[in-house]
């Protein structure tokens, strides 16, 4: 069984990220971090429900780490529904009204306000599903084969 990964070997973003997934898998989504669906675009986290939502996670670890990105209002259009996860800490008020707000640390995370929907065209679904699928696979044998050549974070040119 892999060791669990110490909180002290993440960076503030990464202990967010890893207590949302947990918290999405207490509802069944599976989560794959630094997804590219296309050059330019990485989002912390991409959660695939059991119904075949997606779920688009923004992991902000401060009020600076929020004001300096400018890249954010590109991620809502990757999938159904889009949520901040934030640390306990975080001023909430900085956040969007129309945006879901996740409360997590390293263990596990709390939904405080559930995103709107909007759902996606059927073509982005099932072409962002593929490609989900594809960095989860390749994401695992790169565990098992660690000198691979695998192209892990390219997004469709």
């Amino acid at each position: 069984m892999p060791q669990d990964t110490a909180s002290s070997d993440l960076s503030p973003g990464q202990v967010i990220a890893r207590g949302a997934a947990r918290h999405l898998a207490t509802l069944d989504f599976a989560c794959v971090e630094e997804f590219v669906p296309v050059r330019g675009v990485r989002l912390d986290l991409l959660a695939l429900g059991p119904k075949g939502d997606l779920w688009v996670v923004e992991c902000k670890s401060s009020r600076a780490d929020f004001v300096s990105d400018r890249k954010w209002h590109r991620y809502p259009e990757w999938g159904d529904r889009f949520f901040w996860a934030v640390g306990a800490d975080f001023p909430l008020d900085l956040l969007p009204a129309e945006t879901g707000v996740i409360v997590a640390d390293g263990y596990g995370g709390e939904m405080l306000r559930m995103a709107p929907e909007t759902r996606l065209a059927a073509s982005r679904r099932a072409a962002v599903t593929r490609r989900f699928a594809m960095h989860a696979a390749r994401r695992l044998q790169a565990l098992r084969d660690p000198g691979a050549r695998l192209a892990l974070d390219s997004a469709p040119r």
